[in-house]
């Protein structure tokens, strides 16, 4: 008897963390810009019913439009894109209540910023219109120093006038955490560079470069589940190609594309991303097609093209897939809310579950931990 008493409160506490685990923050970076947002928002989201209630609103903050939390939930970086003025800033995170409240600020070193990552020493920012990578340190309560390194991309490529110079479009770790892969839209290569997270200036340095087709404007890239396989999503030309990936080396083993042979609008393909158990990969296109595609991923690393949908909205800028895999969410820029829809795991179809969240420009979706 004094045992099963024992094991009660041990039980109990079980169930409650398990309960605890459908619902998630979700973070919502925007453009402040428009009017018709106020700054970063969380929302506390039930993984298994879709139900969402607003936590709270960073107010003052100009154009979060991209965000990161740190690997320990205690600390959200954000860039403030906002031309030859843009500048990176970081938050303290309480996720219990999701209040982030203001650390520090530092110029940006490179004029719109458009993507951020950090680890538990760095953050890293790529400055689209400035054509570079920023590295940051972190200090040891989450605020984060002057720039450690900038490295300038330079070059062209096909289209004169999207690509009269390099724009960097994002950062990203490799798996293990060895390099740092940057997509360049301006250049039309991917450049990887090994990543010494313990450096105090030469944080990065090029190991490699990788073509693609002239004119295609290198995005969003993505790793497999299992870290063998690189997907990367091309915006001009809507293309998605597949490499193999190893210590730091990208192969191609396929090109194909978002862009139904039948489409003859303008692209602008945008986010793309993988489900948690590794089957499908979704990415979305903008322009005038507006739409989101599924694919297959095969055990070879190769993808099936499964079926292309109209996202519900106007500017697919961003979407995550729940920590659970059971419901995707896409934030429609210029029609200004999240669209949710619920995910098939056996088919990778989607479905309109019919609910919205209302925010204004929402431009990057971050799942993180509630406590």
């Amino acid at each position: 008897m004094n045992k099963l008493l024992y094991l009660l409160p041990v039980l109990l506490c079980s169930l409650q963390t398990r309960a605890q685990r459908s619902n998630y923050n979700l973070l919502i970076g925007t453009y402040t810009n428009t009017g018709k947002s106020e700054g970063i928002y969380v929302y506390d989201f039930n993984t298994k019913t879709a139900a969402f209630r607003p936590k709270s609103i960073t107010k003052n903050v100009i154009n979060p439009s991209y965000l990161t939390v740190s690997n320990d939930n205690k600390f959200v970086y954000s860039v403030n894109e906002d031309a030859a003025k843009s500048t990176v800033s970081a938050f303290r995170f309480n996720a219990a209540k999701g209040k982030i409240e203001f650390l520090n600020q530092q110029d940006a070193q490179g004029a719109d910023p458009c993507f951020i990552i950090a680890d538990s020493k760095n953050v890293l920012v790529a400055n689209y219109s400035g054509g570079n990578i920023a590295v940051f340190g972190r200090t040891k309560d989450g605020s984060i120093t002057p720039a450690k390194q900038v490295v300038q991309h330079y070059g062209h490529s096909a289209d004169k006038s999207r690509q009269k110079s390099a724009h960097v479009h994002m950062v990203k770790f490799s798996p293990d955490g060895k390099y740092v892969l940057s997509n360049d839209l301006g250049t039309d290569h991917i450049y990887v560079y090994s990543y010494n997270a313990l450096a105090n200036s030469n944080v990065l340095t090029l190991t490699d470069s990788v073509a693609v087709v002239p004119g295609s404007g290198p995005r969003h890239i993505t790793f497999s589940k299992d870290g063998k396989f690189a997907y990367l999503l091309q915006e001009m030309s809507g293309n998605l190609t597949a490499f193999n990936y190893k210590n730091g080396k990208l192969e191609k083993i396929q090109q194909t594309t978002v862009v139904p042979k039948t489409f003859s609008g303008e692209n602008g393909a945008a986010d793309i991303h993988i489900t948690p158990d590794g089957k499908f990969l979704y990415a979305t296109n903008r322009g005038t097609a507006n739409t989101i595609t599924c694919f297959a991923i095969q055990a070879d690393g190769k993808l099936i093209r499964k079926s292309t949908q109209s996202t519900l909205g106007k500017g697919p800028r961003n979407f995550v897939i729940d920590p659970t895999g059971t419901f995707l969410l896409l934030g429609n820029q210029y029609t200004n809310e999240v669209v949710i829809f619920k995910v098939n795991k056996e088919t990778g179809a989607l479905t309109d579950t019919k609910k919205r969240i209302d925010v204004g420009a929402p431009v990057c979706l971050v799942f993180t931990a509630a406590q």
